[in-house]
């Protein structure tokens, strides 16, 4: 089954890290991604750009609407993403454990897979 898991948290609550404190938290995600690839559930990972980076594309009206930037205020930003390959909810709550994140939170969410014709695969 897979799972995304979607890391949530303050974007700008490391602004004021020196540059060792920096390379220190990257070093721990890089070992935390090497744990994943080792278990063999990882599928695909990344960091996302800051929300002043962001567009949103909204529906509704008779033609769709862009805003750049973030679309509202909010305490926390999704920050990145996991994509794993896991038997169940169990490892990937085992996973999202283990994730060092300092705040926020992880949204742990099963991907719904769909066969060449569209329909969804069990």
């Amino acid at each position: 089954m897979q799972y995304i898991l979607l890391i949530y948290g303050d974007e700008s609550s490391g602004a004021d890290m020196s540059a060792e404190e920096q390379g220190k938290t990257m070093q721990e995600w890089v070992d935390y991604t090497q744990w994943l690839r080792d278990k063999g559930w990882y599928l695909a990972g990344d960091a996302l750009h800051a929300t002043t980076e962001a567009t949103t594309v909204r529906f509704g009206g008779t033609a769709p609407v862009t805003t750049d930037g973030p679309f509202a205020e909010t305490k926390e930003q999704l920050g990145g993403y996991y994509l794993l390959e896991c038997k169940d909810l169990d490892e990937a709550i085992e996973a999202s454990s283990k994730m060092p994140v300092r705040g926020g939170g992880v949204e742990i969410r099963p991907v719904m897979l769909f066969d060449d014709e569209g329909r969804p695969r069990q």
